[in-house]
């Protein structure tokens, strides 16, 4: 069986300008990175956005995998087979999970973007132009302090982190500007894996050039030494960070196999930032699609919420229809089913596994959208255990579908396209809270309706956080919680669909500069480490500089 990356190379991909074309860019707006790849200014796209928006989310993950960027990919290609104006808005791959344990995020089989292993490891360079800027900042920071420090920031009190587009546990935590005064002042500080960077939730928000410098300008840097909050602005240094992220803004247009226009672009981690494409790409393919599929990362408790909490709020965004992709391996580790047992037959399982979908049908109804199930079908997966589901689906009034995406690309999406298209609605969702009711009620609101949790518990770090939120007029921000995506607890072990438990929130960070604060709970890391054996291990490049191992 061919390998999802050996799938991708034995592909001909179409010319970029033909893919342009296909998607109704103008030639002055394509700015060509080679043959297959381009980005696209948006200052010159005279259009206004007309199309309809379908989210994509899942259940809760698991170790087997659940293919929801494949399932997105495949659903678009069977919508344009369909005769349906349709393109695909993801996000960026991040190297941590390249490298990591997760692998890529261009799809899987022949439900891919391509060409994957462009795009899953350098692409275009934004996540280095992202990273530049953010330690570009680092810098100035640091020289600020060593200069003499005329804005009297408290050395101790900085909250800005470099970054790095890998995973490196021992990273986490450094200490800076050893070696003597013509070195630096020493500071205990760490890094941020690049998804994490504020800056990469910047860029993911952003309208336009002038609305990103104006979010750069306004990123909290740290506190003086009386406690007031230091900006970017402050520290003059927006200016250079937008220099380095002029052609970053601009999003990437790529294809599916199935020649269908993709951009690809952004890449918030959904466990430890909003976990969404970025607005720009988003409303650019809306300018052009009449149907536009969008992810959101992880389950819909995590990328979902956020989708239509933060993303939709300030993007105006309103989404017709919502696709929650599961799988019936899925609902066997909901029951406790260990990975190497997923392939048996065990329809009791399902049956008591099946309630951690229910919960995330529940939950993306809230949004005012009503979602359709699409069950991503695995060999191992029998008669009598699919049956139970659409019985499942059928007695709840579910709409259901399955799906042989990977194996058939478009063509094993079609019934779900049919699905989704009858359930399409618009003028109808709407986000969960109101942010001037403060960051306490929006936590509790989300805690209460998405989490089901009958507590919220502040760390004394968190009480002293938000109170300086309250003292520097930061509490009528959105919140972005970040938290485990295993489970609906903050306890990655409580899988299912547990109830009455109570969510620890450890800190508050203000994201000024992102128009979000950042709530961090459970043991989350926005500095992820390697696993025992990583993926980097089998990745490698033959004579003839082919990449082979890429997943």
């Amino acid at each position: 069986m061919a390998t999802d990356v050996e799938i991708a190379q034995a592909h001909t991909l179409e010319p970029i300008t033909d893919i342009a074309a296909k998607a109704g860019v103008a030639e002055e707006a394509l700015i060509p990175y080679g043959k297959v790849m381009a980005k696209v200014d948006t200052t010159k796209v005279n259009k206004s956005a007309s199309g309809k928006l379908i989210l994509v989310t899942g259940v809760s993950p698991t170790p087997a995998g659940e293919g929801k960027s494949t399932m997105l990919i495949g659903l678009t290609d069977a919508l344009a087979k369909l005769g349906h104006n349709a393109m695909v808005a993801l996000r960026e791959p991040s190297l941590g999970p390249v490298m990591g344990i997760k692998g890529g995020a261009a799809g899987g089989g022949y439900s891919q973007v391509v060409p994957m292993e462009n795009i899953n490891l350098h692409f275009t360079g934004d996540f280095h132009a992202i990273t530049s800027a953010n330690n570009t900042l680092s810098a100035l920071i640091d020289n600020h302090i060593q200069q003499g420090n005329e804005l009297g920031i408290d050395p101790r009190r900085v909250t800005w982190q470099r970054c790095l587009d890998v995973n490196d546990r021992s990273l986490r935590n450094v200490v800076t500007g050893l070696g003597g005064p013509t070195n630096g002042v020493p500071a205990e500080t760490g890094f941020t894996i690049t998804a994490a960077s504020e800056i990469m939730a910047i860029l993911g928000l952003a309208t336009d050039l002038d609305d990103l410098k104006k979010r750069l300008s306004r990123i909290t840097i740290g506190l003086t030494y009386d406690g007031q909050p230091v900006t970017a602005g402050d520290l003059k240094a927006e200016g250079a960070m937008t220099a380095l992220l002029k052609e970053a803004i601009n999003p990437n247009l790529v294809q599916t196999l199935g020649g269908t226009p993709a951009f690809i672009h952004g890449g918030p981690f959904a466990n430890i930032a909003h976990g969404c494409n970025s607005l720009i790409a988003t409303r650019t393919a809306l300018n052009f699609a009449d149907l536009v599929l969008t992810e959101a990362g992880f389950g819909s408790d995590l990328g979902a919420e956020k989708f239509f909490d933060i993303k939709a709020r300030y993007g105006e965004l309103d989404v017709a229809g919502a696709v929650i992709v599961a799988t019936i391996r899925s609902m066997k580790h909901n029951a406790g089913v260990p990975k190497d047992r997923l392939s048996e037959e065990n329809v009791a399982a399902v049956r008591e596994g099946i309630v951690n979908l229910e919960r995330h049908v529940e939950n993306v109804a809230k949004f005012g959208v009503t979602p359709v199930v699409a069950i991503n079908l695995f060999t191992s997966d029998t008669d009598a255990e699919r049956q139970f589901v659409r019985q499942w689906a059928k007695e709840r009034g579910i709409k259901l579908a399955e799906s042989e995406v990977w194996a058939k690309g478009g063509d094993g999406a079609v019934d779900l396209a049919k699905v989704v298209l009858d359930n399409l609605a618009t003028g109808s969702s709407h986000q969960l809270y109101d942010p001037s009711d403060g960051v306490e009620n929006a936590i509790a609101t989300i805690a209460r309706e998405i989490y089901r949790a009958a507590d919220v518990q502040y760390s004394a770090a968190a009480l002293r956080d938000l109170q300086t939120l309250k003292d520097n007029g930061f509490d009528s921000l959105p919140v972005c919680i970040s938290k485990t995506q295993y489970s609906f607890s903050d306890d990655p072990t409580q899988l299912g669909a547990p109830t009455g438990h109570t969510l620890h929130v450890r800190n508050l960070i203000p994201r000024t500069g992102a128009g979000f604060i950042l709530a961090l709970t459970g043991d989350v890391m926005t500095m992820p480490g390697l696993p025992k054996t990583p993926a980097a291990n089998n990745i490698d490049v033959g004579d003839n500089g082919v990449v082979t191992g890429l997943f």
